[in-house]
């Protein structure tokens, strides 16, 4: 097969981490179900293949994983394995993606989750896959969810909302959202930064370096030195007391830009405007984002193994409740679904 270079260290990881290494766990299984299924001479780059498409939808589950983590009430999440044996027992039996249990529960058995993501407005099961997936959640007794993201937006509902038409069932995005459980279950919420609220820059003019003209006028050169940074909140009023983590619920936000030119200093100025609200799920691929870039495109395998998802903000909730009494978060919102289900309790 030629030589692979071991990548995980021991199976039980104790080498791996003495070693320090980062590497995610579940590459070990990956890498062992393309064995088991091409066989240990299969050539390396047919290996390195299955590997790859068997890696295509892992990081969906992982980023809902991730944000589940993130919100706070997770209590318990972990993917199940779904090799099943018999053989037979996939004509009725379909494992989900994830088991979960959330504080906010008050039943005593997790829920199962079936994670999706499309580009369609509707999500389309099968009637026979959507009927293997129940008759599993049936077996163990435990609610079947399903998350679906579209567009960046996840939601997560009762399979029971999903309707039959034709040989299959379907669900659009709006009812998805009308039924949504992200918020009373999982912790989600939506919020607003207050208009006025922003981050002002003023940079002092040392020296000019240079000048042209141009069809607007003359384009000048400076080097310059930032003197002052300064906070406003939703009043306007500057604020050199705000929580750091309020601080970086900017870095969230899609700020508006101008900039005031004098004769000593240039003056730049983000701040939020009238529109917009956002949601904290959305929030953290900003705030991952900002502390290192990615293209809007986290390594979510690597943040499920970190005890502290974002660098700067711990707790996104506490954050904004912060904002709000400081005066930067001008509306936090809880969301419930048209139907609460009975595992969960209305507030």
């Amino acid at each position: 097969m030629g030589n692979l270079k071991p990548v995980v260290g021991d199976i039980d990881g104790d080498d791996t981490a003495k070693a320090g290494k980062t590497e995610p766990t579940d590459l070990t299984r990956l890498i062992q179900d393309v064995l088991s299924e091409l066989g240990a001479s299969a050539d390396a780059a047919a290996v390195a293949a299955g590997v790859r498409r068997l890696d295509i939808g892992l990081p969906t589950e992982d980023e809902f994983s991730v944000i589940c983590a993130w919100l706070g009430k997770c209590q318990l999440l972990h993917k199940l394995d779904q090799l099943q044996v018999p053989v037979d027992s996939k004509q009725k039996f379909q494992v989900p993606d994830l088991l979960a249990r959330f504080s906010t529960q008050i039943n005593e058995s997790p829920v199962l989750i079936e994670v999706k993501s499309k580009k369609d407005k509707r999500l389309t099961f099968k009637e026979d896959y959507l009927a293997r997936l129940q008759s599993y959640a049936d077996l163990v007794r435990m609610p079947l969810l399903v998350a679906w993201k579209y567009e960046g937006i996840w939601a997560l509902f009762e399979v029971k909302h999903m309707k039959k038409s034709g040989a299959s069932f379907r669900i659009s995005f709006e009812t998805a959202m009308k039924e949504s459980l992200l918020s009373a279950l999982v912790g989600d919420v939506a919020y607003k930064i207050g208009a006025g609220a922003g981050i002002h820059l003023r940079f002092r003019k040392d020296k000019q370096l240079g000048a042209k003209e141009t069809e607007d006028g003359y384009s000048e050169e400076w080097l310059m030195h930032l003197d002052d940074v300064a906070f406003t909140d939703r009043d306007g009023n500057r604020r050199d007391d705000l929580d750091d983590e309020v601080q970086s619920l900017f870095t969230a936000w899609n700020l508006e830009q101008n900039e005031e030119h004098t004769g000593s200093h240039v003056q730049v100025r983000f701040v939020a405007g009238d529109e917009g609200i956002e949601f904290a799920h959305k929030a953290l691929v900003q705030l991952l984002d900002w502390e290192e870039p990615h293209d809007g495109r986290p390594h979510w395998r690597k943040l499920l193994r970190k005890e502290k998802v974002t660098a700067n903000v711990r707790n996104f909730s506490a954050a904004l409740k912060t904002g709000l009494r400081q005066r930067v978060v001008a509306q936090v919102f809880e969301f419930e679904p048209h139907d609460m289900p009975a595992f969960l309790r209305r507030r």
